[in-house]
């Protein structure tokens, strides 16, 4: 009978944290060692060069080659990578004005700020994070038996695409290699179908939207304990079913409209 936690969320905020665009560079700044790139908000985004990621090069290859209609399966398997860029260079020596790049929103815009941005852009599933451009498969800290880590790093590195690291999440313990495999295939899923949005060469534009904050707070709290869902709201019912529907399909009668 006490309410626990209160999430909010602005309607129809077109800059999430999570939110993927093709952005231009509008203009380097030395002094800053950043760029400012236009996201389409009334003020330009900011681009540190540490949140630019190692693999910067071979990002900008690749969506230069699918704008040009050169990659259409958007697979890595075939990608030629750059070399890493320099951990302590110049954001001069990287980006110049009008290019375009891939880059995800990492802080939303406050007040007379515009969003933050990073171009090491990662896809967050239930039990593992994706991240192309790599190769290495990382884990939660938090998972602290050694055997588990072993069977899950075996796991997941045996059902990773080439070209992509992955992360795997605290909740993934003790988890199969089908819920697994289901997490990866919905992430490869959004990356093929932004790497689509990338080619109708608007500039800039949206490519990604981050998932709304209910499905966000399912995907990180949601188990199998959980016995109800109420939602106040036809149409977010609607979403958070075909949510828990693809996550847990048993489960899918516990999401109710209150």
């Amino acid at each position: 009978g006490k309410l626990i936690e209160l999430h909010k969320e602005k309607d129809n905020s077109k800059f999430n944290v999570g939110d993927i665009f093709i952005a231009k560079i509008k203009k380097t700044i030395t002094g800053l060692n950043a760029a400012f790139l236009n996201v389409g908000y009334e003020k330009d985004a900011f681009l540190h060069y540490h949140d630019l990621g190692p693999k910067v090069k071979t990002l900008m290859k690749f969506t230069k080659l699918v704008s040009e209609g050169k990659i259409t399966n958007y697979s890595l398997e075939k990608l030629n990578f750059e070399k890493e860029i320099d951990k302590h260079g110049k954001i001069d020596d990287v980006l110049s004005p009008n290019n375009t790049i891939l880059t995800q929103i990492i802080k939303e815009p406050i007040s007379t700020k515009g969003p933050r941005i990073s171009s090491e852009l990662s896809f967050a599933g239930r039990f593992l994070v994706l991240v192309p451009f790599s190769n290495r498969i990382s884990i939660s800290q938090k998972i602290e038996d050694s055997k588990e880590k072993d069977r899950l790093k075996r796991l997941v590195k045996s059902i990773t695409p080439k070209g992509f690291a992955v992360i795997i999440r605290t909740v993934a313990k003790g988890k199969k290699v089908a819920e697994l495999d289901r997490d990866l295939q919905n992430l490869y899923a959004r990356w093929i179908a932004m790497c689509k949005k990338i080619r109708n060469g608007n500039i800039p534009n949206k490519v990604m939207d981050e998932m709304n904050i209910s499905s966000k707070i399912l995907r990180d709290l949601f188990d199998e304990n959980f016995t109800s869902i109420l939602v106040n709201d036809e149409t977010l019912q609607i979403q958070i079913k075909d949510y828990v529907q693809k996550i847990a399909p048993k489960k899918e009668s516990i999401v109710r409209l209150y």
